[in-house]
């Protein structure tokens, strides 16, 4: 096994010092979000076809952690897939992974306790596996080098990115989202401290204020530039498209995947101080829709059939809309982001983007491709990390996350 960094090795401490740090920046006030959950804060099915987390109706609020495997020893990396799997039902369910209060005074608590007494509040662990637990530096590090889907590519270098090595790529990620903070960010802390000397965090991200959703009878989130994003975004209950533009199949050549999905993440800076000296006109522009009603240039109202001859060339809306890709969607769950400041005075902010899909090399590719050569937003905007996973199918009653590939 390579040598792991300090860093690394105890990264799940890195989460807490990076939840504690935005909460401090007033990312979140837990107490308001607490008072501010939604009315249906009830458990989400953990057990399934498909992994909760993909389809199901975006909740507030995120955290993204992407893990590395330190240990070359098969069977405890399933062992501790199994043991998240059973941790991962508790808390969805609103339950803490054993005792949180009350065990002996000797050991640590099994559950760390900072959820004790809240609601699941819609809770969703998702977890997909890199590219790197497959092969690394031409390692079968795991005996599954040949079970790797064609799909899993390592993402190309797309013009204009500028990426940290440090906050992409990873082993094993896990995607927490729910309407209260405080339960998504428990719900990481105790998978990380579970996989302890398996399993060390890479990098982690927190978000809130849903960019995209997925109940499009819903009002339309906005992003940090202000503008209603995922107008056309791929409904949770548009059972045709989830199995055209998002669930894997069998046939594509990966059995393994049959019911699962690929998700693609990028961290998206935006320069915001600059977008908010440029003038109203430039803004919507960029996007080709207006700001107030979100309404497409040429269309009276926001979900009105989008006249694309009538927005600027490089639109952001023109360039990424489905007719101008030969009909590519893919299902977005992008999230806000503000970690404070870069120590010029500029805020560190901008769009953590999530995207599911059934095959990135014909959709995320396709689509990236195009808009980082001719976006209008490029010249607010920077990718700055990235990632893609292959997210295994639901967990039947007694399996685990990740059965079908370790099988």
């Amino acid at each position: 096994m390579t040598e792991v960094s300090r860093r690394r090795l105890f990264g799940y401490s890195g989460v807490t010092l990076a939840a504690g740090a935005a909460a401090g920046a007033g990312l979140v006030s837990v107490a308001q979000a607490h008072v501010g959950a939604a009315e249906d804060d009830g458990p989400v099915p953990f057990f399934g076809a498909h992994q909760s987390g993909i389809a199901t109706p975006v909740q507030d609020r995120l955290h993204f952690a992407s893990f590395d495997v330190v240990t070359d020893d098969k069977a405890r990396l399933v062992r501790m897939l199994k043991e998240w799997t059973a941790a991962g039902a508790a808390l969805t369910a609103g339950h803490p992974y054993g005792a949180a209060a009350g065990g002996l005074p000797e050991s640590p608590p099994d559950d760390t306790g900072e959820a004790l007494g809240l609601p699941a509040a819609r809770l969703t662990l998702t977890v997909g596996f890199g590219p790197a637990l497959f092969e690394s530096g031409g390692e079968d590090r795991f005996g599954l080098k040949a079970r790797r889907p064609a799909a899993l590519i390592d993402l190309p270098h797309f013009p204009g990115d500028n990426l940290d090595a440090d906050r992409s790529g990873g082993d094993i990620c896990v995607q927490a989202c729910a309407d209260d903070p405080q339960v998504a960010v428990h719900a990481i802390r105790n998978l990380a401290r579970i996989g302890f000397g398996v399993v060390a965090v890479r990098w982690s991200q927190l978000g809130f204020g849903k960019t995209s959703s997925t109940t499009p009878q819903q009002q339309t989130p906005r992003n940090m530039f202000g503008f209603k994003d995922g107008t056309r975004n791929i409904s949770g209950d548009d059972h045709t498209a989830l199995d055209q533009h998002v669930w894997a199949a069998a046939k594509d050549g990966a059995a393994w995947m049959n019911g699962g999905s690929y998700v693609v993440t990028r961290r998206i800076r935006m320069h915001i101080e600059t977008w908010d000296r440029t003038s109203l006109k430039e803004q919507q522009d960029v996007f080709g829709r207006t700001k107030g009603e979100g309404n497409a240039y040429g269309a009276k109202r926001e979900h009105d059939p989008v006249p694309l001859a009538e927005l600027p060339a490089d639109a952001h809306v023109r360039l990424a809309h489905p007719d101008s890709n030969g009909g590519v969607r893919i299902l977005r769950r992008g999230y806000s982001f503000t970690d404070g400041s870069d120590g010029l005075g500029r805020l560190d902010a901008g769009l953590f983007f999530i995207a599911y899909q059934r095959d990135p090399r014909t959709q995320f590719v396709t689509l990236q491709n195009r808009l980082a050569a001719n976006d209008h937003m490029n010249e607010y905007v920077q990718h700055v990390s990235s990632g893609i996973f292959a997210c295994p199918p639901g967990v039947r009653k007694g399996g685990f996350w990740g059965e079908s590939l370790f099988a």
